[in-house]
């Protein structure tokens, strides 16, 4: 079921800016879980590691290039959707690595208890601000611009993505561990779960919301009449 009616702007972008929160907190879950981070999350860090400025900075510049790069090959300009992920993400990160209570576990169970934390969170996240359909993120943008362009199917241009971005990343030091070939594995399973959940649940919110509207209006023109 659409939602994607004029009137309904307001609640979408409440339900995106949740998604983009939640999934930003699933990222630094795993960051700091020190078992092995996404592979762009490993190249953040790397960046971060030999250049200094923050986490949520390297997010949002490699989000920059991967627009600008995106753009060039589509030849369309990046949705605001694109440019709104790709800055918010940024800066939720940064915002949560401050949290004092956000630190790496001492013992090993702690650490696999926040990690699987962490993918949940992410996948979840993932769900709940793509159900908004408010536009892809900077990632995205590109998978879709290079399926377009060489005719390849999302999965293997997804997986060229991720194993080109883990390799940089990688040589640039970032926390590759056993968990980085977990999450490779789980997330897309995990995903495919939470996506039709979460659009379940958006496609309620945003019919209640909508239904609202309704009586309100019909509720104030009554008032009018009287």
């Amino acid at each position: 079921m659409n939602h994607k009616k004029s009137g309904q702007i307001g609640p979408r972008f409440l339900v995106y800016l949740t998604g983009l929160l939640v999934m930003s907190l699933g990222i630094v879950l795993l960051i700091i879980a020190d078992l092995g981070a996404t592979p762009w999350d490993v190249l953040h860090v790397g960046l971060y590691y030999q250049l200094g400025l923050t986490i949520g900075s390297w997010s949002i510049i490699v989000g920059i290039v991967i627009l600008t790069i995106a753009s060039l090959i589509s030849k369309e300009f990046p949705k605001m959707g694109a440019f709104l992920n790709m800055v918010l993400i940024g800066v939720f990160i940064d915002l949560l690595l401050l949290l004092p209570f956000m630190q790496t576990p001492s013992s090993l169970a702690g650490k696999i208890i926040m990690f699987i934390c962490g993918i949940m969170i992410y996948c979840y996240g993932m769900g709940i601000y793509i159900s908004a359909q408010l536009g892809a993120g900077p990632r995205d943008s590109l998978m879709i611009a290079l399926t377009s362009k060489t005719g390849w199917k999302v999965g293997p241009v997804r997986a060229c993505m991720e194993v080109v971005v883990l390799l940089i990343g990688w040589q640039l030091g970032g926390p590759v561990f056993w968990g980085t070939i977990i999450i490779g594995l789980a997330i897309g399973p995990i995903a495919g779960v939470a996506l039709p959940q979460c659009q379940k649940v958006t496609d309620a919110f945003l019919l209640r919301m909508s239904k609202k509207n309704v009586i309100q209006a019909v509720q104030e023109k009554d008032r009018g009449v009287s």
